[in-house]
């Protein structure tokens, strides 16, 4: 069965951390949450002002985090002593876990400009409080396939055989970085029952039968497949999950079960505890 396009979102204009302007597409009054995704932005520009102020030092707990760089870098340290930088197609899953307290900074690229997307996927219960740990894949080692006009960076799922180095995350998550020209085709199997979405954020094309354009965010409904054919050349974001089913309690960078947890979470931070 064709996966339809139930909803078509129009990103809204935020500013977050210390003043990065970001277009939100999860977690706004249209679109509050597509289980397991808590969150999706896009971040770039052109101007230097509306990102380096970046994200300072700052906690998380109960979720995972996704940042995939198109452009520019980011450079990010945390309170287990990781740092390091995620650069152009770079991607860096995240799972916070018990607790972690994470800085990510923006640095002004010599050329062309820093952009890149963020998502947040929510845990079960059971692995809430997990112990924090990082995949943090380079843009060489994320797979392409070329096929029917399109251009696929595999970053977790499989496409057409080939996996994606993103592994052993609960949702099963499917993250597709997908280049597709005009007249171009994509066709995949997605698999019943998870939640998926489409993020269009160049050109134009018909999915599943319905014209579309970028800027926006496409809410497949279920199926076992989707079909994409390029207008004119179209760049776009698959993402697809295992939904929790599960209650959510959110509070900024915490998503627990229950607002006993958040509260839990507040006073760990507030004692000194937070980092387990």
């Amino acid at each position: 069965m064709l996966r339809k396009v139930m909803d078509i979102i129009e990103p809204v204009y935020v500013r977050e951390g210390a003043g990065v302007l970001l277009r939100r597409s999860i977690a706004t009054s249209r679109l509050n949450y597509l289980d397991p995704f808590l969150l999706f932005d896009h971040f770039g520009s052109d101007d230097p002002r509306d990102y380096l102020a970046g994200f300072p030092l700052h906690p998380h707990r109960g979720i995972e985090t996704v940042t995939y760089m198109l452009g520019g870098k980011i450079n990010h340290k945390d309170s287990l002593g990781n740092q390091g930088t995620i650069g152009k197609r770079d991607v860096q899953w995240m799972t916070s876990g018990s607790g972690i307290m994470h800085e990510e900074m923006p640095q002004k690229p010599k050329r062309g400009k820093m952009e890149g997307f963020q998502l947040w996927v929510n845990l079960p219960a059971r692995l809430k409080m997990t112990d924090p740990r990082y995949q943090e894949v380079k843009a060489d080692d994320i797979p392409e396939v070329k096929v029917n006009g399109a251009r696929v960076k595999v970053i977790a799922g499989e496409y057409q055989g080939v996996k994606g180095p993103v592994k052993e995350i609960y949702a099963d998550p499917e993250y597709l970085d997908v280049f597709l020209s005009s007249g171009g085709e994509f066709k995949q199997f997605i698999t019943p029952g998870h939640n998926a979405f489409i993020y269009l954020y160049e050109g134009s094309g018909l999915v599943s039968g319905e014209e579309v354009s970028s800027t926006c965010l496409l809410v497949l409904g279920d199926g076992d497949y989707l079909e994409v054919n390029g207008k004119e050349d179209m760049r776009f974001l698959l993402v697809s999950g295992k939904p929790l089913n599960e209650p959510i309690a959110r509070h900024g960078p915490f998503v627990m079960n229950t607002r006993e947890e958040i509260r839990e979470a507040l006073e760990d931070l507030r004692k000194g505890t937070f980092v387990k």
